[in-house]
């Protein structure tokens, strides 16, 4: 993995700097469900998915608000197709002034560009392997700070999604007790 290295302290050092900085062991762990899901994983899904949220790090808040804003909140189609698009560009950028080869690059872009809503069977598994990581990792910044700027609704609302966006059946068994847990957090 030749770019790996290199993406990798490009992303942990843009979170350093920004308030989201707790989403790096998310990222970790979208690697590591990628790898469990997909054993022979390439380095460009393993890219996308330690890269996958890059542009959470560079959000410009003033021309791009939270979606926690928007009336439809953490599912905003616009706000998640922003959020995909953008990070997809930070990335191809970032590669290209390395030297990657345009396809690794292309295919990194392609799968960052896709990762919440999935495509193909490996944009699938990113956006599986992502919520897989999120049900780990997230669930407790959720309940202890967004259900009181957004509400419990919405909230709920979020982890069903992320949970029922899952493709793979292998994937869904993992999540299951993540999920469930999850929800009975919520409404504990």
């Amino acid at each position: 993995m030749e770019f790996y290295p290199q993406v990798e302290k490009f992303v942990t050092e843009a979170f350093l700097k920004s308030p989201h900085s707790g989403d790096l062991r998310h990222f970790e762990r979208t690697v590591y469900w990628v790898k469990r899901l997909k054993p022979d994983a390439d380095e460009a899904l393993c890219i996308a998915a330690f890269a996958h949220d890059t542009e959470r790090a560079f959000r410009d808040t003033a021309t791009h608000p939270a979606a926690e804003k928007s009336p439809k909140g953490f599912l905003d189609e616009a706000f998640m197709r922003h959020h995909q698009e953008k990070g997809a560009e930070i990335i191809l950028k970032f590669l290209k002034e390395q030297g990657a080869p345009a396809e690794l690059s292309e295919r990194v872009s392609s799968l960052i560009a896709r990762h919440e809503v999935g495509g193909d069977a490996d944009q699938n598994l990113l956006r599986d392997a992502d919520s897989l990581s999120y049900f780990e990792n997230q669930i407790e910044h959720f309940i202890s700070h967004k259900v009181s700027e957004v509400g419990k609704e919405k909230v709920k609302d979020k982890f069903q999604w992320m949970f029922d966006r899952i493709g793979y059946e292998e994937a869904k068994t993992l999540a299951r007790p993540m999920y469930e847990q999850a929800i009975k957090r919520l409404e504990a």
